[in-house]
């Protein structure tokens, strides 16, 4: 199978390695309006061809969407306008707007909507990893909507990295991806903010920086040029979910004031209760 990748960032370039070293795919061919990262790309062996957008589409499969979610909304009919036979999925982590965005093109049925829920703080061509999908969720989105053999090449594809198929309506997703991943970003680059703060005035803070604080905050390397545009397509789920933090913290701010360290002790036992969750 002959898959175009557009976009080479850390998705676009760790799905790459990873369908090439399974099997899937015979031959990868990489879009980019980076010259860089076609380069970087090359040097990395992630890639076995290169062309422009029109025949890349024209050559493909199967193709791979993999930008910021921004831009996706705008490039996804202009590639859905190229299409014949090839399948089209996107890999973006919001669904409603982009799923709207296709919603009354004629070849909606060649596209999937899928989210593939992996990912580490690094971007670019540089950071694409062997096995970042392994044994982790993919999301379908409207899959009655998309051709049955569209559906099921895709649905080989994620399971060739032994990905658990979820499938969900958009809105449903977009609510839980601001719980379990909008969030965590918002909340990492918000603290990684308030610690460079006190950096000012405290040069030696990060002499006592550890794994602990190093793995809370690793969130706050990410991209703006990715997670501002999911912010703003998920605004108003982020918006509920990030009332609902503030309240919790002030619950902790409350007890801290007033000493109540036995309310802390059953606030923390409580949360205690995820590992249940995250086994």
């Amino acid at each position: 199978m002959t898959i175009t990748i557009i976009g080479l960032g850390l998705i676009g370039g760790s799905l790459a390695i990873s369908l090439k070293e399974n099997g899937f795919a015979k031959t990868i061919i990489g879009v980019d309006h980076n010259p860089e990262n076609i380069d970087k790309a090359f040097r990395r062996r992630l890639l076995d061809e290169t062309m422009d957008l029109a025949e890349g589409i024209r050559r493909a499969d199967l193709v791979v969407v993999a930008i910021p979610v921004n831009s996706m909304v705008t490039l996804l009919p202009e590639i859905l306008d190229q299409v014949t036979t090839q399948i089209v999925i996107d890999v973006g982590s919001t669904k409603e707007k982009i799923l709207q965005a296709v919603a009354d093109h004629p070849r909606r049925n060649r596209f999937v909507g899928t989210h593939p829920m992996a990912g580490t703080e690094h971007s670019g061509p540089e950071a694409a990893v062997p096995n970042l999908f392994d044994r982790k969720a993919c999301v379908l989105c409207e899959t009655e909507k998309s051709d049955p053999d569209a559906v099921e090449i895709v649905e080989k594809m994620y399971q060739t990295m032994e990905m658990k198929m979820v499938r969900m309506d958009p809105v449903e997703h977009d609510v839980h991806a601001a719980y379990v991943s909008h969030i965590s970003h918002l909340s990492a680059f918000a603290l990684a903010l308030t610690v460079l703060e006190k950096e000012k005035n405290e040069a030696r803070i990060f002499e006592l920086a550890s794994g602990g604080f190093s793995s809370t905050v690793r969130l706050a390397k990410s991209t703006p040029n990715m997670w501002v545009p999911i912010f703003a397509q998920n605004q108003e789920n982020l918006l509920d979910v990030l009332d609902e933090h503030i309240n919790t913290l002030a619950k902790f701010r409350t007890c801290l004031i007033k000493k109540d360290f036995t309310q802390i002790y059953k606030l923390i036992e409580k949360a205690n209760s995820i590992r249940k969750i995250l086994k």
